[in-house]
């Protein structure tokens, strides 16, 4: 790209070629055709209103030369102005006669609605596009494209990358390990529908644009560039973000709002020398703290000076004040609100400022447990050992707050019986000849399995399981393990008799591995027989 700002509509653009980028780098199947389509025609639209602007910039071109009495130096630009003009033309022309050529050969043209009959034909783009050994039409256009690039960067200081990328070029498609080692023809044009290649060719053809108008607009800043003049000067900032945090940068532009490309102003800035690069001062410096009000927020003012010269010979000063605010350093913890913490188990958490950047660099204790680090920034565990504790936050060496947080018991599992390694239902009941083992299992709570399921290791150790007729307990087995085969007590069973499972021990292992009973009480369960 270019080094001017970028305009709305131009970031909008290119947020829109990232995501065909994308799209196509992950190689989407035909349920967002339409999308593509829809997607095509929007750049479409945009590379015929930048052709608009691009023609109104050479017409202003044209009549500011003519004000200036059409002297040699300026008839040259409108010369200049027209060639590029006639460059993007004739390759816009030469893509729109390739998407016709892909509609009609690859797509099957167009139904009498007039959309295309194929839009998610691709071998044929293929073979149209990349050929059988890589002769195709996209090899000639990587050509015309970067080679557009190459003249239009010999007319501009700054510089714009080539048009048509490699995959080990493009910023999307190098990271990548399918699509990094194709080249230009295969990474667009390969496995793509007739859809995604139109609309890949329609990027092209707004990159075109942009690159055509930012020249014009180059070449329009040169008219006139041996006069200074000036209907209305304004010393100005223009920062990042009016309120920062003490200890991170303030950037910012300082600049003069009506400005020539014929002269270069000297700006300082409380009293310290500005870079200055095309016209605009470059401030970067450290924010101070001290001073906050109850909102912890401190006011702060710059104090700048422009210094430009003038048609005269004389050097003209402007002086400039600009407020800001220096907002003191906080933090937030990552789910947005204080989580339970469960007692004596790995709780993860994660405290982070992104207001501090790449300056958080913080510390962290409590009152109440123990705290192991992540080695990532903001997280880490802990394990606390009573109801309440508080956490304390701290950043280099500075106690930034201490929050409390409620420590809840681990909540006891759920039990589950399974004949036969089924689960078992009630309701139904079991056959008296046919169940020939029980098992009991501990299922962890929903919602503490999902926040500590190194914690959530339940299991029965042990079991009792009762044959019972009526009033009467006709014979028992204890099995560990929460249960296993009864075959001894299947062979005494009838129809209405029963089984009664009692849970006698109910075991948890910890993130360290730590085995400890659960008291569960008196815990039984009934197997009707039938």
């Amino acid at each position: 790209m270019a080094g001017g700002k970028e305009t709305p509509r131009q970031k909008m653009i290119g947020m829109m070629y990232l995501v065909l980028t994308a799209m196509l780098a992950l190689q989407v199947s035909s349920a967002i055709i339409e999308k593509f389509i829809l997607l095509n025609n929007s750049l479409e639209l945009s590379s015929g209103a930048a052709n608009r602007i691009n023609q109104e910039t050479v017409l202003k071109i044209k009549a500011a030369v003519e004000k200036s009495g059409n002297r040699a130096a300026d008839v040259a630009v409108i010369k200049q102005a027209d060639q590029v003009r006639k460059y993007s033309s004739d390759i816009i022309n030469d893509i729109n006669a390739l998407k016709e050529e892909i509609t009609a050969k690859a797509g099957g043209g167009l139904n009498e609605e007039g959309a295309i009959k194929n839009p998610e034909e691709a071998s044929k783009v293929a073979e149209l596009m990349v050929g059988g050994r890589k002769n195709g039409k996209a090899y000639q256009l990587k050509k015309t494209l970067n080679d557009y690039t190459a003249e239009l960067n010999s007319m501009i200081p700054t510089k714009f990358q080539p048009l048509a990328l490699d995959g080990k070029e493009d910023p999307v498609a190098k990271g990548n390990k399918d699509q990094r080692n194709k080249d230009f023809a295969e990474l667009n044009f390969e496995e793509t529908p007739v859809a995604a290649a139109l609309a890949v060719l329609s990027q092209k053809q707004t990159d075109i644009r942009r690159m055509e108008g930012e020249v014009l607009n180059y070449l329009a800043s040169k008219v006139g560039a041996a006069d200074i003049k000036f209907d209305r000067v304004l010393a100005m900032v223009s920062a990042d973000a009016k309120t920062v945090v003490a200890g991170t940068k303030f950037k910012g532009q300082m600049f003069i709002a009506a400005s020539a490309s014929g002269i270069t102003p000297r700006m300082s800035l409380n009293g310290n020398a500005v870079r200055v690069e095309n016209g605009v001062g470059l401030i970067e410096f450290t924010a101070q703290g001290g001073g906050y009000n109850a909102e912890g927020i401190a006011r702060k003012e710059l104090q700048g000076r422009i210094t430009i010269p003038t048609a005269s010979g004389r050097d003209t000063t402007y002086v400039m004040r600009q407020e800001y605010f220096v907002v003191k350093p906080s933090y937030q913890i990552e789910t947005g609100t204080l989580p339970p913490l469960y007692l004596g188990c790995a709780n993860k958490l994660s405290i982070q400022s992104p207001a501090l950047g790449a300056l958080w660099a913080p510390n962290f204790s409590t009152d109440g447990g123990e705290i192991i680090p992540s080695g990532q920034k903001g997280k880490f565990t802990i394990v606390p050992n009573r109801a309440q504790l508080n956490i304390t936050v701290s950043n280099a060496g500075n106690v930034l707050g201490s929050e409390p947080f409620r420590v809840n018991r681990v909540p006891k599992p759920s039990l589950e019986i399974r004949v036969n390694g089924a689960a078992f239902d009630e309701r139904k009941g079991a056959p008296a000849s046919g169940a020939r083992s029980i098992q009991v299992v501990a299922v962890a709570d929903e919602s503490f399995r999902n926040f500590s399921p190194e914690d959530a290791k339940f299991r029965v150790s042990q079991v009792e399981i009762s044959l019972a007729r009526g009033a009467r307990r006709i014979n028992g087995v204890t099995l560990n393990g929460g249960g296993g085969s009864i075959s001894s007590l299947a062979q005494q069973a009838q129809p209405g008799d029963r089984y009664v499972v009692s849970i006698l021990k109910v075991e948890r292992q910890n993130f360290k591995g730590a085995v400890s009973e659960v008291e569960m009480g008196n815990q039984t369960r009934t197997v009707p027989l039938y």
